[in-house]
């Protein structure tokens, strides 16, 4: 029994001296930081890429980005399952509910191209 409520004593003890070292650092840099930080004129201001915002603060954002990312996102999920498929395809035991299954996977990724193909996603303008 000993044993067993030892190792809740060796997770109480880690808990302990995670959270003492977390406090002592804070309190660290509680004392060693200076009171009053010194601010360059203008570091509070909004700053976008080197130039200062000129307009108001609202910018549209075009969907044709999102439907970009969710393309990649597509294709990337298509490559780290089909590759690791390939690989073991000729190994036995692979069996027709493995191919009907990578059937299905690759008809709904084809679903996902023939959308971007209709939306004319896929033209560079």
């Amino acid at each position: 029994m000993t044993g067993y409520l030892g190792s809740y004593a060796t997770l109480g003890l880690l808990l302990l001296v995670g959270a003492a070292l977390f406090v002592a650092a804070f309190g660290a840099n509680r004392l060693l930081r200076p009171a009053a930080p010194a601010d360059p004129p203008g570091k509070r201001a909004s700053y976008e890429c080197g130039l200062d915002p000129v307009g108001e603060d609202w910018a549209q954002m075009q969907i044709r980005y999102y439907v970009y990312a969710y393309l990649y996102v597509l294709f990337a999920v298509e490559a780290v399952f089909l590759f690791p498929w390939a690989v073991i395809f000729d190994r036995p035991g692979f069996g027709a509910a493995t191919v009907v299954e990578m059937a299905i996977f690759v008809a709904v990724l084809a679903l996902g191209i023939l959308y971007a193909w209709r939306k004319n996603v896929l033209r560079w303008s």
